[in-house]
């Protein structure tokens, strides 16, 4: 453990894994399992109701929603890791402790990632039971893209994302007392608690392309890893919120047109 964190390994073994998750979802998402990470596979799911088809894409969802993580996510937050790994260097369980924050970290994101399938899948059943909305389900679409965008331009975006971007006084501010795992644990879990505040938005754009299509997950990982870790990300913010709102008025305009009635 202590051979892969030295200074000369931790990034390469970073990377790697990083490196590891991408392919794994590029694989995925053209095998016949790929299906399982689709929002239309799980609409299909909600019509049908089959409680062990609905269990088997749950648990496929999870897995691919971790690995989607790893590959979108934790990139973004390794210059905290970096800082937290160069504190502890003299701590006899680096490793441990390293191992604990990226667990609290990605933790969060797994809570997020369940909340929102939960929320997808409730959404999928009103559509269903609802004639008028099934005839709009458009009017979905629009409205996270409404809802993302708008979102950007939020005080509370601004406010996680300054957290964000600050990962030595993030790491000096929750690591005061160095308790171990626990602490470790816990300052992980408080940078993924900022880290959801400031993307949740974005990130909920998957479920409206399909969580395993890799060119959305690229694009919207490299919008997050710039607005986080660039010295001039903090201004990405606004132009993307207001791309985001003009998508989703062109689709209402579009489906509002006279002759589309």
């Amino acid at each position: 453990m202590k051979a892969i964190l030295r200074r000369d390994l931790f990034l390469p073994a970073i990377g790697s894994l990083v490196a590891v998750a991408w392919l794994t979802l590029w694989v995925w998402e053209r095998s016949p399992y790929g299906r399982y990470l689709s929002h239309a596979e799980l609409g299909h799911l909600a019509l049908d109701g089959g409680e062990s088809s609905a269990v088997v894409q749950a648990g496929l969802y999870v897995v691919g929603w971790t690995v989607m993580t790893v590959a979108m996510m934790l990139p973004t937050t390794v210059p905290l890791i970096e800082i937290f790994r160069r504190m502890t260097r003299d701590h006899a369980s680096r490793g441990q402790l390293v191992g604990a924050l990226v667990l609290g970290y990605l933790g969060i994101w797994l809570a997020f990632g369940v909340a929102a399938h939960v929320l997808d899948w409730g959404l999928h059943r009103l559509v269903h039971h609802s004639p008028w909305l099934h005839a709009r389900s458009w009017l979905l679409g629009s409205g996270l893209l409404l809802l993302a965008g708008a979102f950007q331009f939020s005080s509370l975006k601004y406010r996680c994302l300054d957290e964000c971007r600050s990962p030595l006084s993030f790491v000096i501010q929750h690591w005061q007392n160095r308790r171990g795992r626990l602490q470790a644990l816990w300052l992980g879990v408080h940078h993924g608690l900022f880290c959801v505040g400031c993307c949740w938005a974005l990130m909920l754009l998957m479920f409206a392309v399909g969580t395993g299509n890799v060119g959305w997950m690229l694009l919207l990982g490299a919008v997050m890893a710039i607005e986080k870790n660039l010295p001039g990300g903090r201004r990405v913010a606004a132009p993307v919120g207001a791309v985001l709102m003009v998508w989703g008025i062109a689709i209402v305009l579009y489906h509002m047109r006279p002759w589309a009635v």
